[in-house]
């Protein structure tokens, strides 16, 4: 009755689907994976932004590097911003996806180490990008600064390549190892995305908390991939048990041959 399962197009059609079986089962284990990174890192982005804030130099200082667990920290520091020395970063975004730059100026600690803060986003003065844009003033004088903690940006990191030959102040990655050297100064390790005080008037936009990665999506795929491994040997014996139907049907409208008629 089943023998046509060996005909050539059934012995394809079995091997793809025992193909398919440990693959889809391999991509949904692997989405699993994905959702427990994304969970746990969610986790620590969480931990970190509730966590009660800390004096910056408490967590970095000249040369370190900022850790995951570090990342995001709320942190303060008093001193006073140095506008003199201030940088953009060029080819960032807003919450609008519009591109701009991000302001990066060097924050002056009580006792002269200095800290890079990113004030935020501006527009740029024109298409070209290349002109330093118009910059709002940071408050003056001594302020006690609050912000997020951020590692330093690599290319191998954020993708995004060092170019040489900028125009002046205006550089592609925040960088404390680089900025040292610019400022020829004493820098802590990464910097810090700036939260308070905000100045009075026109000011950069603020960037924003970081949201949740999109972590029950890839729970819902492993499922999704873990279901269709179940469905292939259902799908294969539903066409096998209707493959046999039809083939029985067939043979059953076959009309029979007369038996001859004795002389």
């Amino acid at each position: 009755m089943y023998r046509f399962l060996l005909s050539r197009q059934w012995v394809i059609l079995t091997l793809v689907a025992l193909l398919l079986i440990p693959t889809m089962i391999r991509l949904g284990i692997w989405q699993m994976h994905r959702y427990e990174e994304r969970s746990a890192r969610n986790q620590l982005v969480s931990d970190a932004l509730g966590s009660k804030p800390l004096p910056v130099e408490k967590l970095t200082s000249p040369g370190h590097t900022v850790s995951t667990k570090e990342r995001y920290r709320t942190v303060t520091a008093q001193g006073h911003f140095d506008t003199d020395r201030e940088v953009v970063v060029r080819r960032r975004v807003n919450s609008d996806e519009e591109v701009g730059f991000h302001v990066l100026t060097p924050f002056v600690l009580t006792d002269g180490k200095v800290l890079l803060v990113n004030r935020g986003w501006i527009p740029a003065d024109g298409p070209s990008q290349t002109a330093f844009p118009k910059v709002p003033a940071p408050p003056s004088g001594r302020v006690t600064m609050t912000g997020r903690l951020m590692p330093d940006e690599t290319t191998e990191a954020s993708g995004i390549k060092n170019l040489k030959g900028l125009p002046d102040r205006q550089v592609m990655l925040i960088n404390s190892g680089q900025e040292a050297r610019r400022l020829d100064a004493s820098v802590l390790g990464g910097y810090v995305v700036q939260t308070a005080p905000e100045p009075a008037g026109d000011k950069p936009e603020l960037i924003g908390k970081p949201g949740n990665e999109n972590a029950p999506l890839n729970y819902a795929y492993a499922l999704q991939w873990w279901l269709f491994a179940a469905g292939v040997p259902v799908g294969w014996l539903v066409l096998a048990r209707r493959e046999a139907r039809e083939r029985r049907a067939a043979e059953s409208e076959k009309p029979t041959e007369a038996e001859p008629v004795g002389v």
